[in-house]
């Protein structure tokens, strides 16, 4: 097992990655079945839905009815994945996950493809900076922010038996690869994926890349950087978020999100509730609604980049 990262993108794009395993997960599994709202075609699954109609359901764009379909799939005994866009996996359809699937005791993996910047050109209402929030505020809810493609895989499989709502936020695009095909992971479980001791920075998802950028960057100016991926935003590494605060001066965390009630949020949390008496800034979206542009000019508007992480290790020290 080991860290690959050297600043170069997945060679595939985490749609196909997704698509793919899907498919595998079904074919050992018949349990297993996957809906859609419609997006088949954006998100790699067509081909799929074209082979294996029992398995594959498309529903339309009707996302608080796919919730209770999947629901009642559940309830049957069957193992459904759900996709769509964020903001209707989370906010259009949150009283049907909370009601239907996590409150009536379902096992359901909601899949919100595109978080954050990473929507780009879908703009403003495609861009769910609260995805995380809400979905962290559902009782017993799982919570995922993967980093990349190896990761992405490996989650997919772990959470098919996994009981209760599980949210898992995923780019359809790629971003800098960081872990070997080897590397094992466990949920609810951080991954130390540089070491350091001056300052350390938790990310997730988009802003892992982003933050072993930066730890590069300060390294060149004597700054030692530890930098966490902490994917599995709820259930958090309680362990992991403390021992960081023992062996380290400072903290900063790093999201695609809005910085209330994310994993910055969830950070600061375990630090209060343990007396970790220890500086803390988060990086992420301010309080405001996303927008439309590429996906790099979003990153520097919102101040979600590598330069911005510099800054404020700086600031924080």
């Amino acid at each position: 097992m080991a860290i690959v990262y050297d600043g170069s993108m997945d060679q595939a794009v985490y749609k196909i990655i997704f698509a793919q395993t899907i498919e595998a997960l079904a074919d050992a599994d018949p349990d297993v079945v996957y809906l859609d709202a419609d997006l088949m075609n954006s998100f790699g699954t067509h081909d799929f839905w074209k082979r294996n109609k029992k398995q594959a359901v498309n529903c339309g764009v009707a996302e608080a009815n796919m919730m209770g379909v999947a629901a009642g799939l559940a309830a049957a005994g069957k193992k459904p994945y759900v996709h769509t866009f964020g903001p209707f996996a989370t906010r259009r359809s949150y009283d049907q996950s909370f009601l239907s699937i996590a409150y009536a005791g379902n096992s359901v993996r909601i899949i919100g493809s595109d978080p954050g910047v990473t929507a780009a050109f879908n703009g403003g209402t495609h861009m769910p900076f609260e995805d995380v929030a809400l979905m962290r505020a559902v009782p017993h809810s799982t919570v995922i922010d993967v980093s990349d493609g190896v990761q992405l895989e490996w989650v997919l499989k772990a959470i098919k038996d996994r009981e209760g709502l599980t949210y898992l936020r995923v780019t359809r695009k790629h971003y800098p690869a960081v872990y070997s095909k080897d590397h094992g992971f466990a949920l609810g479980k951080g991954e130390i994926v540089k070491k350091g001791t001056d300052v350390t920075v938790i990310a997730s998802g988009l802003m892992v890349g982003e933050a072993l950028k930066a730890a590069t960057v300060l390294e060149a100016q004597g700054v030692s950087v530890r930098v966490v991926d902490m994917f599995t935003i709820k259930p958090i590494d309680t362990e992991l978020v403390v021992d960081c605060a023992k062996s380290t001066k400072a903290i900063v965390t790093a999201e695609n999100h809005n910085v209330i009630g994310g994993l910055g949020d969830a950070v600061a949390d375990v630090l209060f509730e343990n007396n970790c008496l220890i500086p803390m800034k988060k990086v992420g979206v301010k309080d405001v609604f996303g927008s439309v542009g590429p996906q790099e000019y979003l990153q520097v508007h919102y101040g979600l980049t590598a330069d911005e992480i510099v800054k404020v290790v700086e600031e924080i020290l």
